[in-house]
């Protein structure tokens, strides 16, 4: 047997077992049953049923909408009525809370009579009066501080050891008004220096001076409120929390109740031109200043004079800043008392204020 031969045998062997399954598949038929889809009976629909059906449920809806809408409507009505109701009794208390406040001061107001001059804006209150007593002429500044920038204490040009008048601070700061505020001290320079313990933004610029010769501190605190008396150590006056403030001489008024004026400011000078920093209970300031016509002690208020006057008007405390030819009152850019030494005097300290 050849080679080619045995390569055909052996494919025929191979080729064998496909060939009988193709014979039986031609002789052998097979079946699978397929059965018929199920069907439920049929429903008959009536459109007419659904139809009404569904009108009865659109009106049900349309009922049930206008309910709500009622209920909604009646609910938005009480809410706008109790939103009324609040908003009065809101009113109503903030007016009762207010109108002790305004009856004391149209009462205090009254007693300085009309004023002649006044400013307002939403940092301060100011308002000018004259003042007419049978042994001295001068006015009083009411003032009502209502923000922290309504009020400064500036040295002279901005410096220690310098000095300008009252009308040269408010005019470089563009204030609506000035008084001048402590004493000073004049060195062999020349240079002026403000008296004592000054503090300036809650800083103290030169040192704590206990007080010494009846020297008292007056100022305000962080709060806006006159604070001022004798005290012997810094940690005393800081109890305070002093914003700004200077020093002279002496407490009038503490409580409503008039202070011993030292011996030495009883007579020397008796009569002078005046500057006086006081409060009301409301916090509001009071600011008098008098006219003295010369330095000889002949003219102005006394201490005691001014005591009683403060007493008068209801004041609280109250205490003497520097005066004499220190005295100085500007509002609206112009001198209103008349400073006795016959010209402005430069400063140390002055009190600005701002609208």
């Amino acid at each position: 047997m050849t080679t080619i031969q045995g390569i055909n045998r052996v494919f025929l062997l191979a080729c064998a077992p496909f060939v009988g399954m193709l014979i039986w598949l031609l002789f052998v038929t097979a079946s699978i049953p397929i059965h018929p889809w199920s069907t439920a009976p049929a429903v008959p629909v009536s459109f007419q049923q659904e139809s009404s059906t569904l009108d009865s449920l659109l009106t049900k809806a349309t009922t049930d909408a206008a309910q709500t809408k009622t209920i909604i409507q009646k609910y938005f009505e009480l809410y706008e009525k109790s939103t009324a109701e609040v908003t009065a009794a809101l009113q109503s208390a903030t007016a009762q809370v207010t109108k002790p406040g305004i009856i004391y001061d149209a009462r205090i107001t009254a007693k300085l009579g009309s004023p002649i001059r006044q400013a307002s804006s939403g940092n301060i209150d100011l308002k000018l009066f004259a003042l007419s007593e049978n042994n001295y002429k001068g006015y009083a500044l009411k003032v009502n501080l209502k923000s922290d920038k309504a009020i400064k204490l500036v040295l002279g040009k901005d410096k220690m050891g310098s000095s300008e008048t009252t009308l040269e601070a408010v005019s470089r700061y563009g204030a609506i008004a000035g008084v001048n505020a402590g004493g000073f001290a004049d060195d062999s320079k020349g240079k002026r220096y403000p008296l004592d313990t000054t503090v300036m933004n809650g800083k103290y610029l030169n040192g704590f001076f206990p007080t010494k010769n009846d020297t008292i501190f007056i100022g305000l605190n962080k709060d806006r409120q006159l604070i001022g008396g004798k005290f012997s150590s810094q940690a005393d006056l800081d109890k305070l929390n002093p914003l700004m403030g200077s020093t002279f001489v002496p407490t009038l008024l503490k409580n409503g109740a008039k202070a011993t004026i030292p011996y030495q400011w009883q007579s020397s000078p008796a009569r002078a031109a005046r500057t006086v920093m006081a409060n009301y209970k409301n916090d509001q300031l009071l600011f008098i200043v008098t006219d003295g016509y010369d330095e000889s002690g002949n003219s102005g208020a006394t201490l005691a004079e001014l005591q009683d006057k403060m007493q008068q008007l209801g004041i609280v405390d109250a205490y003497n800043l520097d005066g004499g030819g220190s005295t100085t009152l500007v509002m609206g850019g112009s001198v209103i008392n008349r400073p006795s030494d016959g010209k402005l005097r430069p400063l140390a300290t002055n009190f600005l204020f701002f609208k």
